[in-house]
């Protein structure tokens, strides 16, 4: 059976998708399986920009910042991911001779999410906690697995954008690295690499030589604590990788001329089990 690789690779400002695209190429002409998963950020929110629809954020009483997708956001986000994004990445795979084939969420129920009814963010004007009951964001419960498994045997290489299909057929918004650590989960993926803009996890941000190569699994929790703003989601998706079954995670960067290959070399921060 061929090894199965998940990748994420972020949509913010800066990433070389070219680069990551090769890369892909080159591990399907070596024989590996590849599911390819992709974030939209700076797509959605050049798009929302041009169609005056402004990006904004929540931040969460923890801390944590995340996109409000209202409705009219939600509909600039679908366009910028399924329009733009995905059938961009699908199409410079097919020029490298992959038989790429995007996907989202809703395409077959990929991916299967529950809605945060109730999300409590912080006001930015009085300090104070307001609860925001029309975002349309979520967290990816269920992947048919089957679906993918039934593309890879095939010969296609799934590039899969970051939409799912909440429990009332509605679509949703749903973290990249999180979603990517479920694809790799029900795929029980030999590795699942998540590309940044550093090199890792650093132990003293942003201070790049202080990067930490390798994190066992009872180290997780320690780790956690120590990665700060999305640096934490992606360590919280490679704990969730690593508990439902992916082999190993690695926290590459996405900066390096061979990003993909380089993270499987182990240049980055290699989490695996005990």
């Amino acid at each position: 059976m061929s090894e199965i690789i998940v990748i994420k690779v972020g949509g913010g400002e800066g990433v070389d998708v070219e680069a990551v695209c090769a890369d892909v190429a080159a591990l399907v002409q070596q024989g590996y399986q590849v599911v390819l998963a992709h974030g939209t950020s700076a797509a959605a929110n050049a798009l929302s920009e041009r169609v005056g629809v402004p990006a904004r954020t929540l931040q969460s009483p923890s801390g944590h910042v995340s996109r409000y997708t209202d409705p009219e956001t939600l509909q600039v986000y679908m366009m910028a991911a399924v329009g733009q994004v995905n059938p961009d990445i699908v199409r410079r795979l097919q020029a490298l001779g992959v038989n790429a084939v995007g996907l989202n969420g809703l395409d077959g129920h990929l991916l299967g999410a529950k809605r945060k009814d109730a999300v409590r963010a912080i006001d930015p004007t009085t300090g104070r906690q307001r609860v925001v009951r029309d975002d349309f964001t979520g967290r990816v419960e269920t992947v048919n697995a089957e679906l993918l498994r039934l593309l890879l045997d095939a010969g296609y290489t799934p590039v899969v954008a970051p939409l799912a299909m909440g429990m009332e057929c509605e679509p949703l918004n749903v973290d990249g690295d999180r979603a990517a650590a479920q694809v790799a989960g029900a795929l029980q993926a030999d590795t699942l690499v998540i590309l940044t803009n550093v090199p890792g996890l650093l132990a003293k941000f942003p201070d790049e030589s202080s990067l930490i190569r390798h994190i066992p699994q009872s180290g997780l929790d320690r780790a956690i604590e120590l990665a700060g703003g999305r640096m934490k989601k992606k360590v919280l998706a490679a704990q969730e990788g690593l508990e439902m079954g992916v082999k190993q995670v690695v926290l590459g960067s996405s900066r390096l001329s061979s990003p993909v290959q380089a993270a499987l070399r182990g240049e980055g921060t290699v989490i695996s089990h005990d």
